[in-house]
């Protein structure tokens, strides 16, 4: 039992890392909103109040609560509320509450958490609910639908794709004669060896800024999109196995130690996304939750496009938000809930995909809305070839691990091979118990 709650305990510390791995808490957050707790159950023709629990500060929180203003004046059935928990202690309170049957009527969660919940019967499958509220889900694009089905069953309403896009700033390239008159970058031969080439050029001819900010503090994501590149696996394909240990991976680490070794990448930069953000470096392989910010001001001159295929494949890390109910909900709430998530996804979608966000409602991202939104249809072409974590109920805990190993790799604590090593003996250890 004691170990448990020190894992549990430093499970929680590792929290705010898993967060930022699904890159939801902007690094700029706001001060929460917390909504008012929920009164007791209305009778009659008043509405059924619920409560939705959910992450997000900032613009993200901003989108939110109109989303939410949206649905409350829309109809008179269901009344939202919501509760914003800080992402850091977010996971420790929902597994709290789905454990004691107590809490949330509706919450977020990432597509890489959910497995856990699942494996308990602590949330419901969403696709009869939906049925009821007319809600239909193939309007969710399959991809989305996919990461969130165990056994032929939908657990989730999947909001979004996250993942990461290339972004570039114009007014730097063109002073290191990489810009091409239409205002894309000129990449050459897109292999390792071919970006390198193109950071030395930056290097020369634009010292004093970084070529590529790389997102050190969160290593664990340059890192994955340039391994699934490469056609690599965190895990076999039964899940019981790492298959982290390998050529692929060795070779993805090399190419950024060179990056840091040759001064085209800062290993010291704390705040990768802030230095791009204020043109101290050229390149960034940052979220699509950084669009409105690097792509709305127009003064800033910053472009973007899908991660360039250096290692060979369009295929990407990527992570999602999804909508769950709880299994304790009654069945009038959880109605309501179901009338919320449809709100969510076929109106809300509109106002989420402004946050960079792809929707994951097919709707709204052929809608003329979005995709009159700077470069979205970049955007749309880059969720095609994303990747989710794999489907283990482990996941929080082998990403926690990859992590840690990974910075005592960049920071020479290790070498790549020694490193690589000490993963896969510590993933295949969380796997066997």
């Amino acid at each position: 039992m004691h170990m448990k709650k020190k894992l549990t305990s430093m499970l929680t510390a590792s929290m705010a890392l898993a967060l930022v791995v699904s890159g939801c808490s902007s690094p700029k957050e706001s001060d929460p909103k917390t909504a008012s707790s929920p009164a007791a159950e209305t009778k009659g023709n008043s509405p059924v109040e619920i409560t939705f629990w959910n992450m997000f500060g900032g613009g993200e929180g901003d989108f939110v609560d109109q989303i939410i203003k949206g649905f409350n004046d829309s109809q008179k059935e269901v009344t939202v509320k919501r509760l914003r928990l800080e992402s850091n202690e977010y996971y420790a309170k929902l597994g709290t509450a789905l454990s004691s049957s107590k809490g949330p009527d509706v919450a977020v969660a990432h597509v890489d958490r959910i497995s856990p919940f699942v494996k308990a019967k602590q949330i419901v499958p969403v696709d009869q609910l939906a049925a009821k509220v007319g809600f239909d889900l193939k309007q969710i694009s399959d991809s989305n639908l996919k990461s969130v089905t165990y056994d032929g069953k939908p657990y989730a309403i999947p909001l979004d794709t996250h993942f990461h896009m290339f972004y570039y700033n114009k007014d730097l390239l063109k002073k290191a004669d990489l810009l091409n008159d239409d205002g894309t970058p000129k990449l050459g031969d897109m292999t390792p060896e071919g970006f390198k080439k193109m950071l030395a050029q930056i290097h020369a001819k634009v010292p004093d800024v970084q070529a590529l900010a790389v997102n050190t503090p969160y290593f664990q994501e340059p890192f994955l999109n340039m391994y699934y590149e490469a056609g690599g696996d965190l895990l076999n394909a039964d899940l019981n196995k790492a298959a982290i240990n390998n050529d692929k991976a060795l070779s993805v680490l090399k190419f950024y130690l060179d990056l840091y070794n040759n001064k085209y990448s800062d290993l010291n930069d704390k705040t990768p996304w802030d230095s791009f953000h204020s043109g101290k470096a050229a390149l960034w392989f940052g979220g699509v939750w950084e669009a409105g910010p690097l792509l709305n001001d127009k003064s800033l001159n910053i472009g973007a496009m899908p991660l360039p295929a250096i290692f060979g494949d369009q295929t990407h890390w990527a992570s999602s938000h999804l909508l769950v109910v709880p299994s304790y909900v009654t069945p009038e709430k959880q109605e309501a809930a179901a009338k919320f998530m449809k709100y969510f996804s076929e109106v809300g979608g509109k106002t989420w995909g402004q946050a960079g966000h792809v929707p994951a409602n097919s709707k709204v991202t052929s809608s003329e809305e979005y995709l009159k939104l700077p470069y979205r249809n970049f955007f749309i072409e880059a969720q095609k070839t994303v990747k989710f974590a794999p489907k283990t109920d482990k996941y929080t805990t082998i990403i926690t691990t990859v992590s840690e190993v990974l910075q005592n790799i960049i920071f020479s604590k290790q070498t790549p091979e020694e490193g690589l090593k000490n993963m896969e003996k510590q993933i295949n250890d969380i796997l066997a118990n």
